[in-house]
This record gives structure tokens, C-alpha cells and sequence, in this order.
């Protein structure tokens, strides 16, 4: 399965020196990292990130993720009860599948 991370491009290319993405100030503060499923996505998009530009979208491999961070990724209530993919740890970047531009829309 893949889950989706959303963040500007400035955090990725943090992560990316740093070599692993240990989560946006809104992570940090909620002691998790927040991942969307592809159904969730342009929720996500429209309710946190409306307005802003240079972002980008990360692909997880939940299965590598699993690999790397056994147990990590927990699937909880959150918004409008849907179950969120949050992950109790840092994100290694060898479970990061695709990086891509999201769309302006």
C-alpha cells in the first residue's frame, strides 16, 4: 500500500540532507508524522495546505516502511472518523517511493 505525505519542498530538501524526515512543526507538536491514503488526499490538500505553493507529495511504501520501522504506522480515528495513517517515528527515506510537484490547481 501506499500512503501520502504532503509538505513544501523546502522540508524535503531538509530531509533529504538530513536523510531521514523527522516531521513538519504540525507533526512534531502532535508527536507523529500525518500520511493521507489516495482517497484522503485532496482533503488533506484542500483543508491544510489551501493557498500555499512549492509543495510536493511523497509516496510511502508501507510494506518497506514496515521493514524499516516495524509497528511504527498505525491506521487512527481522526478527521470526520476516518482512520489516518500516522507514523510513531521518524520517516526513513528508503521507504519514500516517488516525489512529485502537486498539481496548482
Amino acid at each position: 500500500m501506499i500512503v501520502y505525505k504532503i509538505l513544501p519542498r523546502s522540508q524535503w530538501e531538509a530531509a533529504s540532507e538530513a536523510g531521514q524526515f523527522t516531521g513538519s512543526p504540525v507533526d512534531l507538536a502532535d508527536g507523529f508524522i500525518h500520511f493521507s491514503t489516495a482517497d484522503q488526499l485532496a482533503g488533506t490538500l484542500a483543508k491544510h495546505f489551501a493557498g500555499q505553493s512549492d509543495l510536493l507529495v511523497l509516496h510511502v511504501d508501507t510494506e518497506r516502511l514496515d521493514e524499516i520501522c516495524p509497528g511504527k504506522l498505525k491506521f487512527e480515528v481522526s478527521r470526520g472518523g476516518e482512520e489516518f495513517p500516522h507514523l510513531y517515528s521518524d520517516l526513513p527515506l528508503q521507504a519514500v517511493q516517488h516525489v512529485a510537484p502537486v498539481a496548482a490547481e
